[in-house]
């Protein structure tokens, strides 16, 4: 069987959630899958660290390409390769690109880790929808208009948009993510959901949109995290490196996403300065990219007077955040919504004590390992950092859950679990 992988996400530089899960992915599927051949669709050459997925092979630092034209990847079972397609565009890729592709070269199966099914595809198709949190909250997502930059074609775009979807949607963020995940319902064969709150989540959207049929096909598949990578790190110097290396001074609070609304970063900020009243001494340390909102995380900054007291590192690569991770005192995940968490993971095996809202998928992945606030209060946040940093028996205690529970999680599961999937696609 000829399994397609939508790669172009798992090839991207700098990576964040949606980006690592394609990634690992990958990589797992390498190692345990002997019997199906795999070609990773991209929109530019692959990365070495996406050419190179034997751990045991000779590295390829160069762009190789075999007689047929698909650029050479070393894997375990030699059963990997690349295709390029090139889109000179900067966007629609997907759609008309990968669906060119899909039109006359369209392999057994095709997997899209993420919502966005290309128009045309395999009749076997799968296609994970890992939040539906757009549908739930309007003032978390940005509405910005989609396509090129002269407003003249942005306008024809639209219209295009309008007259394809019957009046109904537009060229904008918040209507694409809306379109693309009704397509994907009704279209693919299999839906996976990275968690079982968003799985009830898609039912509970768009149950009156869709027949039951859509959502018989949903497979919930957890989301891992890089056992290799993060764990408990006993090498003070090496960390002290690291931080060195970020202007980090110890001792400091640890967040890791996006800066942004969505993810709570504004009010975080906030419950930082109020802590400053009962404790002092600690550095905030955001790391992520700023996104939607992230003007009001500069504003708390300067509203506390905190600019020597919170840090932004912007995005770090994924060999220097477990040690990070291992620096920090407390990790920090005040998210509105979410549809998994992953650093909640990376936290836990890095033996960090944990202080999260209480949000319902929150509580799924961390479970007992953490204490929990109300992420709509600045107070709630502040009271549980406070007491985290402050009782020592509290914060062994959820240290010793989290490395207990974090070991039912991890990328080899959740390959494994996909592969079974997209056998029965």
């Amino acid at each position: 069987m000829i399994i397609g992988i939508d790669a172009s996400r798992a090839n991207r530089k700098r990576k964040s959630g949606t980006e690592w899960y394609a990634f690992y992915l990958i990589k797992q599927l390498a190692l345990i899958d002997k019997d199906n051949q795999y070609i990773l669709y991209t929109d530019e050459p692959l990365a070495p660290d996406l050419v190179n997925l034997d751990p045991l092979g000779d590295w390829i630092n160069e762009e190789l390409y075999d007689t047929d034209g698909y650029q050479i990847i070393r894997s375990p079972h030699n059963n990997f390769r690349g295709k390029v397609l090139t889109w000179s565009f900067g966007y629609l890729w997907t759609h008309l690109r990968l669906s060119w592709e899909m039109l006359f070269h369209r392999p057994d199966v095709l997997f899209v880790p993420s919502h966005v099914l290309p128009l045309i595809h395999p009749r076997r198709s799968v296609v994970t929808i890992h939040d539906v949190g757009f549908e739930r909250d309007d003032l978390l997502y940005p509405k910005s208009s989609l396509g090129p930059n002269d407003k003249f074609k942005k306008r024809l775009v639209n219209l295009l948009v309008r007259v394809f979807t019957r009046g109904r949607f537009g060229a904008n963020v918040r209507d694409y993510l809306t379109w693309s995940t009704l397509y994907a319902l009704k279209r693919a064969s299999k839906i996976i959901t990275v968690s079982k709150f968003s799985q009830q989540e898609v039912i509970d959207v768009y149950k009156k949109e869709l027949p039951l049929k859509c959502f018989e096909k949903i497979n919930v598949i957890h989301n891992g995290y890089s056992r290799e990578c993060y764990k408990v790190i006993d090498d003070q110097p090496a960390i002290d490196k690291v931080l060195n290396k970020y202007g980090i001074t110890r001792p400091f609070i640890f967040y890791l996403g996006r800066l942004e609304r969505k993810k709570n970063t504004p009010r975080l900020v906030e419950a930082f300065g109020m802590m400053q009243q009962k404790i002092q001494g600690y550095t905030l340390v955001l790391t992520g990219r700023a996104s939607f909102g992230y003007e009001e995380v500069e504003y708390m900054i300067s509203e506390y007077r905190l600019d020597s007291k919170v840090l932004k590192t912007g995005w770090v690569s994924e060999f220097d955040l477990p040690y990070i991770f291992n620096g920090a005192s407390a990790f920090i995940f005040p998210s509105h919504y979410e549809g998994f968490g992953i650093p909640l993971l990376e936290a836990m095996a890095c033996n960090v004590p944990i202080a999260a809202s209480n949000v319902a998928p929150i509580e799924e992945v961390a479970g007992d390992a953490a204490l929990y606030f109300d992420p709509a209060s600045a107070q709630s946040i502040s009271d549980s950092l406070f007491r985290v940093l402050t009782d020592e028996k509290l914060a062994n205690d959820l240290r010793a859950k989290g490395l207990a529970r974090v070991e039912k999680f991890g990328w080899e599961i959740t390959a494994a679990a996909t592969l079974e999937v997209l056998k029965k696609a």
